[in-house]
């Protein structure tokens, strides 16, 4: 489940972790956190700090008390590369924190630094979890999530639609929702993501293979149009084709009882990808996916493409 970190707590505690790898879950962490101590004080001091910049000595400087009594937020990115000498400072901070201080420590997760976020938890930080999104239902829901905080609403297909044309980083996905939010009216379809990206020759090239993968051949070939008509190269279209066909001869291929991320590590594909190939794969069989390779994934630039489709459709059915 996504941590929720479009609201911060209220006031802004005097501890907070940000804790996981994924960066825009991170981001938008810190700019919740500075604009509710800018909300408590408008001029309060803001040290948005990387260990490259923290040198022994400046912690103490920049949380020591104040003159002129304005609140204080200090953020420590990539905690879990602060130089040892720092690192002391830091746990000693975690230990008594300056009641007009808020300290925010990100931390990217892993066994790196992993006893200063355990003495953070133990300082009874609040902990704002930013762990990766890999899974696609869950890339969905944030989909989704991104549109209704936009003012708009969309289907569980017109979100994935979106994950298949702008794949499956967090960042990339929230830019493209919000993109088509503010440049769309109407309601939000799966044919508007596919229109609105159909200038991109690579988006258009892997729909193309997609319709036809999944038996679509009809829809493939007005789509191979459009796609030409919209600037995707023939080589381009064939790139799509001879990649999409090798990971579903190998996903056809593959044991059953392979779990996901061991079928992406064995195939190089990205984990979000695997539930949309398994899916396409379940009506071909290894020798009908090896068919199609051969007839498909190895043809070259100048054979007419159109008769590429109709064949690896046909050898589908086989």
């Amino acid at each position: 489940m996504l941590a929720d970190v479009t609201t911060a707590p209220a006031p802004l505690p005097a501890l907070t972790l940000v804790f996981g790898p994924e960066e825009l879950l991170a981001d938008r962490a810190i700019s919740t956190a500075k604009r509710a101590v800018r909300a408590v004080d408008p001029d309060a001091d803001v040290h948005d700090l990387e260990p490259g910049t923290l040198e022994s000595g400046m912690l103490d400087e920049l949380t020591s008390p104040s003159l002129f009594a304005e609140r204080r937020l200090v953020i420590l990115r990539a905690a879990q590369d602060l130089s040892q000498p720092v690192l002391g400072e830091v746990e000693a901070l975690l230990r008594d924190v300056p009641d007009d201080v808020c300290l925010v420590l990100v931390h990217a997760g892993g066994a790196k630094g992993k006893a200063l976020a355990e003495s953070a938890k133990k300082a009874r930080a609040v902990v704002i979890d930013c762990a990766e999104v890999k899974k696609p239902g869950d890339k969905i829901a944030f989909i989704t999530a991104e549109f209704r905080s936009a003012g708009r609403r969309v289907s569980g297909d017109t979100a994935r639609a979106l994950l298949d044309a702008v794949g499956g980083s967090l960042r990339e996905l929230a830019a493209a929702a919000s993109q088509l939010a503010t440049d769309t009216t109407g309601a939000i379809e799966p044919d508007t993501v596919r229109r609105y990206y159909a200038g991109r020759a690579d988006v258009s090239s892997f729909q193309v293979a997609d319709l036809v993968l999944e038996g679509r051949t009809a829809e493939a070939l007005q789509e191979l149009r459009w796609a030409l008509a919209c600037g995707a190269s023939g080589p381009a279209v064939v790139g799509a084709l001879a990649s999409k066909i090798r990971e579903l001869a190998r996903v056809a291929a593959a044991p059953r009882g392979m779990s996901p991320a061991d079928l992406a590590r064995e195939i190089g594909a990205p984990p979000w990808k695997i539930d949309m190939l398994r899916r396409q794969a379940r009506a071909w069989s290894p020798d009908a996916a090896a068919d199609a390779a051969v007839k498909g994934g190895a043809v070259s630039a100048e054979y007419a493409l159109e008769r590429a489709l109709v064949d690896i459709g046909a050898a589908r059915g086989n």
